[in-house]
């Protein structure tokens, strides 16, 4: 992947751990599909109601022709590669959040707790993160985007600079990105929306196989971060 390209998205990890408030927006968005399982007392019987998700099976597809299809199949396995990183980002955010708050750490500690942080993503995600190609960082910092809730060029204004964020723009968009383009899961970014709703119900291996005629690509994600 480009350098700039990884610079970006391992600038913005590192940034995701320096704003207390969003994190704690993060840590209540990640508990919103936590839910209480029902029941029902009939004599000394107590019986627990839930509603179990219908199965979906997926036939292998004869491959498909065609420049609409290459772009669709790029798009699965760009996914494929990307999402579990986008995840990471949810986790890192909600830990420095605790963190922060548990040890309410002043300035110049909250500065030395961001640097080892910082160093400690660079150590762990440098090299994969190196493996994706320009397309596929693109995308991580789309759906870094949906996860966090914020633009790749908001988060380094935010947490960097104004100068460096307008920077990394204008480099990003010699490449053909926009790091001030927000996602749009009703518009561009509809069929990227479907692919995570898949992933969330638990779907995504079986269409992935569906398409591809194997399992999607194994992303090595370390115990901390999953």
């Amino acid at each position: 992947m480009k350098k700039f390209t990884l610079y970006i998205i391992l600038t913005i990890l590192a940034a995701l751990c320096t704003g207390q408030k969003d994190c704690s927006a993060q840590t209540a968005k990640g508990n919103a599909n936590d839910k209480v399982m029902h029941y029902i007392v009939e004599g000394k019987d107590t019986i627990f109601i839930d509603e179990i998700r219908a199965s979906k099976v997926y036939s292998r597809l004869p491959k498909q022709k065609g420049k609409d299809w290459r772009k669709y199949y790029k798009l699965v396995h760009n996914f494929s590669k990307t999402y579990p990183y986008a995840l990471v980002a949810q986790k890192i955010v909600a830990r420095a959040d605790s963190t922060i708050a548990a040890d309410n750490l002043k300035r110049a500690k909250r500065d030395k707790y961001i640097d080892s942080v910082q160093k400690e993503l660079f150590d762990v995600f440098e090299k994969p993160l190196r493996g994706l190609t320009v397309s596929q960082g693109a995308l991580l910092m789309k759906l870094i985007d949906r996860e966090i809730g914020k633009s790749s060029f908001d988060i380094i204004k935010d947490y960097k600079n104004g100068i460096a964020a307008r920077f990394w723009n204008g480099v990003a968009k010699m490449f053909g990105s926009d790091l001030r383009k927000p996602y749009d899961p009703e518009g561009e970014d509809k069929m990227v929306e479907d692919l995570v709703e898949m992933w969330e119900d638990g779907d995504f291996p079986a269409f992935y196989m569906s398409l591809f005629w194997k399992d999607p690509p194994i992303v090595e994600i370390p115990s901390e971060y999953r």
